[in-house]
């Protein structure tokens, strides 16, 4: 070969190796480019679980009801109260933050296992009359005794601050979509838990009035029985908690926007279970003894601050959905009244959309399947099949990140623990007409631990339901047009 031919095919060959290393770079580039991201403040959300350790719940405590509510402004239709997370009400003692990831994901995945319970026992078509009272300590010689008992670890992740009785006292009440029931601990006790509040004493109330057994509450319930001709009441949970005492009505207070009379909820004499803090629970469900039922709400809707955080937000009823929000179809179970199904369509991960069958979100007439949006689950449950299509699609997105071994119910987690920030793909959920509700990037990949572990905040379920959980839910008003059959979300309009 001579020099001129080797110059010419040397010059040709660079050029080759020129032009496919070129096509590659764009490859690689446009494969980063095809997919949206969102930016994950590392820092920010390491440095809030760190401070949620040494936050002293005492430093929110309102001395009254008044107090607490004078920001709030009040209408002649409207009601609000704010709307607190767990941490900041309850000094619970942790070691570490893992430690608190640990305790909120095993009380997570008993309310899981209630709802689910809930919805079997509807499934199944028991009547009223299959259903009997458990076997409590609770008789008419023993309602002379307090008996407070603590429990180690509660339930309810939001809390709001409601009065009760007249005089009004105030008392922090879980909030609740998942059960419709509204109880508080009273006295006298035959077994009561540890509450924030003293515990309710129906003698000073003069508003306090028994419902007879033949009247319609007290037909309405799932489980009750009759003593002198006064209603009692039973809720059990799936988590083996329960409560159970009289059911009666009371004067209920929404701090200095309004109260209404007469509404019917459970007194508890014996209640055992993971409750511990709150004085009870409002049961903001969909059947007919709900409290947005008996006060004939045409809406309501709040906003939950991050669980982290020492914010609070508000609880409404009756006002307006925001004008920028994302509505879905609200969606009715005729086997179980209770939980709000949403209409959703599919899932998309940096703006592609998921693949999951039609089936994936959807009810069917026996009543089974389908998804709930619920204030008191933490962490999303997908069916498996649904669970695996988008985790696997986060992982592809995702190879650039550090993985490392899973956590607790979480498969996909990262060693962020170098990082200030870091892009990550968009996770968004699809409703019919083409809306979608893009979540905060911390909504979806948050610390399980205080030194930059971060975990993929969703679940696989082997049951039939799924549940958007509250961690999704962080930092957007969810609206509930009960009049309208629809639900809106609106980010940042804690």
């Amino acid at each position: 070969m001579t020099n001129q031919a080797f110059v010419f095919f040397t010059l040709v060959l660079l050029f080759c190796l020129s032009v496919l290393h070129s096509a590659s770079s764009r490859s690689l580039s446009s494969e980063s480019s095809e997919f949206s991201t969102a930016v994950l403040d590392v820092s920010a959300s390491l440095e809030q679980a760190q401070k949620l350790l040494t936050f002293n719940p005492e430093k929110l405590r309102p001395n009254n009801l008044q107090d607490e509510e004078t920001k709030i402004a009040s209408s002649s239709s409207s009601f609000s109260v704010r709307l607190h997370s767990r941490e900041t009400l309850l000094n619970s003692q942790h070691k570490d933050y893992k430690d608190l990831v640990l305790t909120r994901l095993n009380r997570d995945s008993a309310r899981v296992n209630s709802l689910n319970t809930k919805l079997q026992l509807a499934l199944d078509q028991l009547n009223r009359s299959d259903l009997h009272p458990i076997e409590t300590e609770i008789q008419p010689e023993d309602l002379s005794m307090p008996v407070s008992s603590g429990i180690s670890q509660g339930s309810g992740e939001y809390f709001s601050r409601i009065g009760v009785g007249q005089p009004s006292k105030p008392f922090y009440m879980a909030l609740d979509t998942g059960s419709d029931v509204t109880w508080l601990q009273c006295q006298p006790c035959s077994d009561c838990y540890q509450q924030s509040d003293p515990i309710f004493n129906p003698s000073g109330s003069s508003s306090y009035g028994s419902i007879s057994c033949d009247a319609p509450q007290c037909r309405a319930l799932d489980v009750s029985a009759c003593r002198s001709g006064k209603c009692l009441y039973q809720v059990a949970y799936g988590d083996g908690s329960f409560t159970v005492g009289d059911f009666v009505t009371e004067t209920v207070s929404f701090g200095n926007s309004g109260s209404v009379n007469r509404v019917a909820l459970g007194c508890g004499h014996d209640n055992e279970g993971l409750f511990v803090g709150a004085a009870g629970l409002l049961g903001l469900g969909g059947g007919p003894l709900s409290l947005t039922s008996q006060i004939k709400a045409s809406s309501f809707s709040y906003c939950l601050v991050d669980r982290d955080s020492s914010q609070s937000s508000t609880l409404e009823f009756n006002s307006a959905t925001p004008s920028d929000s994302v509505t879905a179809s609200l969606l009715k179970n005729s086997r179980l009244g209770t939980f709000y199904y949403v209409g959703l369509t599919g899932i998309s991960v940096g703006g592609r959309t998921v693949s999951l069958p039609p089936s994936a979100f959807a009810m069917d007439q026996s009543g089974r399947g389908g998804i709930i949006i619920d204030s008191g689950t933490a962490i999303t449950r997908f069916q498996s099949e649904a669970y695996n299509a988008l985790r696997d699609e986060f992982r592809r997105l995702t190879q650039n990140l550090r993985s490392t071994s899973g956590f607790a119910l979480f498969d996909t987690c990262y060693d962020l623990s170098s990082l200030r920030s870091v892009s990550v793909p968009t996770v968004a959920f699809h409703f019919s007409g083409g809306r979608s509700w893009q979540l905060p990037a911390k909504n979806y990949l948050i610390p399980v631990d205080a030194t930059g572990t971060f975990c993929f905040a969703f679940a696989p379920s082997s049951q039939s339901l799924s549940i958007i959980g509250n961690v999704q839910q962080q930092g957007t008003r969810v609206s509930f047009d009960l009049a309208n059959s629809r639900v809106g979300f609106s980010p940042n309009k804690c």
